[in-house]
């Protein structure tokens, strides 16, 4: 029988174990072109729910994992494995560089991020390296993780705040912040506008905001856009 997640190829001695998370088939398939060969890419996956199931599946030894995926982002994977896969290590590969995406994945496990500006050969060392236990980050991101998780500038006055957010709600929260209106919100996050309305009124809520202007402050105040 076909195996509707991983590759039907016998395992490759000696090569990491990889799963690919993105929700652009075409992204995964050039991924998959450009590093192919150098680990073994045994399954892939386009939203939450499928990753989750792929992940515990396969079993492999290092995820790149998009931050924004269909039915709650990276978060949302790393919450669904992390607890019961101890020795998978989870590497964030993103377009986003925003300071909520890096602190919200990295909580949740991920042992790096990189943004998908990184060459080939770069993402297959940071793969390695992940996998031997390393932390890896674009050079860009490096500073911004010490200064949020050693000092503690963004960390102590935004992670509780951050906590009370669903991974859907913090993906609202950064783009009502950005200035989206609540139709492009719902566009790239395929929802409905009423959806993105009652996710808007749930994070004003949590953090004790009164309308999206202050919450573009409070977001702006804490680097998380």
């Amino acid at each position: 029988m076909t195996d509707p997640w991983t590759d039907e190829a016998p395992p490759r001695a000696g090569l990491l174990r990889v799963v690919l998370v993105d929700d652009h088939r075409l992204f995964r398939a050039g991924v998959r072109s450009e590093i192919g060969e150098r680990v073994d890419v045994v399954g892939e996956a386009g939203d939450v729910d499928e990753a989750i199931a792929v992940i515990h599946h396969a079993r492999p030894d290092v995820v790149l994992l998009d931050v924004h995926l269909p039915g709650g982002g990276g978060r949302a994977v790393l919450d669904g494995c992390t607890g019961d896969l101890p020795d998978v290590r989870f590497l964030a590969l993103s377009v986003s560089d925003a300071a909520d995406d890096v602190i919200g994945v990295v909580r949740g496990g991920a042992r790096g991020y990189v943004t998908k500006a990184i060459s080939a050969d770069d993402l297959v060392d940071a793969v390695r390296r992940v996998a031997d236990g390393d932390a890896v980050f674009s050079p860009r991101l490096a500073g911004f993780v010490l200064d949020a998780f050693s000092t503690g500038t963004v960390a102590d006055d935004a992670d509780d705040a951050l906590d009370s957010l669903s991974p859907r709600e913090r993906e609202v929260m950064r783009l009502i912040a950005r200035g989206y209106t609540y139709r492009e919100v719902a566009k790239d996050l395929v929802l409905s506008v009423k959806t993105v309305e009652t996710h808007v009124s749930a994070v004003l809520r949590k953090l004790q905001l009164s309308n999206r202007h202050e919450l573009a402050k409070w977001a702006a105040a804490r680097h998380l856009v």
